[in-house]
């Protein structure tokens, strides 16, 4: 890790940020290195990709935060890549981190406005989910509100979700100013990225967020599929995640994506996720993403069926913790005992996602959800 951490002179830390990082592109180090905020504040410079010549600006928001626009160019996509939300799922933290050094370096033409974030860095570095709280719990105005902690809790993770909604919210609105080629209306896109606690049936999969009505795009099933994630589950209902928040206020496509396994850093083994770095890579890079056409057969969709909250002290989940996600189980299995209320499964095939009992009081435990077909 880089020892590029506070100092007690600002403007002398953001010139050697500024400085390491063109060096290096290593902004996932300055980003442990300094878990809560960079001294010296928001700093930028440009960058010229080595083969095209083409000038991109990056602006180095607050630790974590780091945006990359093209310069003198028009773009049609917004992009918002987050991983880290929780510290210890790291796949995706590498892959990020893999791009941004990319295109720091001037190895990666950029053709799309991008944010990458690195949600909780502190978590990262004690290899934790969260250090005080689920920070995926605290988005679309949660981290102002009593989530099963008591009504008085303040804590830094909440002050960061709100920071991360912020940056996310002016990221969108300057985009709305950003000339498109051709006329074309701009999108908007969020990727989510995370690794589940526990294996799955179902090794990479995303959950697409309640859209209040609006049709589901068969267009991001076939961008998901060529990052090699063919298992869906279609919310349908509000949560307080950071997907939902973007999809909800900003209306930007937007998915949760699961990839694999919690493991430490450096012990995933990255060619398991070629397609998802290969395709976000050509995503920000503008380049031809070979979708194949849109087939039912080529998915599982599934919609979440029960969401089921942890209510009392005493809490236990009846199976034992390798059981793989996506496991299901017959009409009336016994999934859980809550405060001596036993909670069962509604119909048959009804299978588990998510389960976990050390959660708060008031929070989710576990999903379960079936088979269905996108209309």
């Amino acid at each position: 890790m880089s020892d590029l951490s506070n100092s007690t002179n600002p403007t002398h830390s953001t010139n050697a940020f500024a400085s390491a990082l063109q060096q290096s592109g290593d902004f996932l180090s300055i980003t442990r290195a300094n878990e809560w905020s960079l001294p010296g504040g928001a700093f930028s410079f440009e960058v010229c990709h080595q083969a095209s010549q083409t000038k991109s600006k990056v602006s180095v928001l607050n630790t974590g935060l780091i945006t990359f626009e093209p310069i003198d160019r028009a773009s049609n996509h917004d992009i918002v890549l987050s991983s880290a939300v929780h510290g210890n799922e790291t796949a995706p933290i590498e892959i990020c981190s893999d791009i941004i050094g990319q295109l720091i370096r001037g190895e990666l033409a950029l053709a799309e406005r991008v944010l990458f974030i690195f949600g909780n860095p502190a978590s990262m570095n004690i290899a934790q989910r969260f250090v005080e709280e689920n920070m995926n719990r605290l988005f679309s105005g949660g981290h102002s509100q009593d989530q099963g902690q008591g009504p008085g809790l303040i804590n830094k993770e909440r002050h960061r979700a709100l920071l991360l909604e912020n940056t996310v919210r002016e990221f969108f609105a300057a985009g709305s100013e950003v000339p498109s080629t051709n006329g074309i209306v701009r999108q908007r896109s969020h990727y989510d990225l995370h690794t589940a606690i526990r294996g799955s049936k179902c090794d990479k999969f995303a959950v697409y967020p309640f859209l209040h009505g609006a049709p589901r795009k068969k267009s991001q099933l076939q961008f998901l599929n060529a990052c090699g994630v063919s298992t869906v589950l279609l919310s349908h209902s509000p949560t307080t995640t950071f997907s939902y928040f973007s999809s909800n206020e900003f209306g930007a496509d937007a998915f949760t994506v699961e990839l694999g396994k919690v493991r430490p850093f450096g012990e995933n083994d990255m060619s398991q996720f070629t397609q998802v770095r290969e395709t976000l890579t050509k995503f920000v890079s503008g380049q031809d993403l070979e979708l194949t056409p849109y087939q039912a057969e080529d998915f599982n969709l599934y919609e979440i069926s029960q969401v089921i909250d942890r209510h009392h002290e005493d809490f236990s989940l009846t199976f034992d913790d390798d059981v793989e996600n996506f496991t299901d189980f017959p009409k009336g299995h016994v999934l859980a005992i809550d405060g001596g209320n036993e909670v069962k499964t509604q119909q048959d095939g009804e299978a588990i996602i998510f389960p976990n009992a050390n959660v708060a009081i008031g929070q989710r435990a576990m999903l379960t959800v079936t088979p269905t077909t996108l209309a």
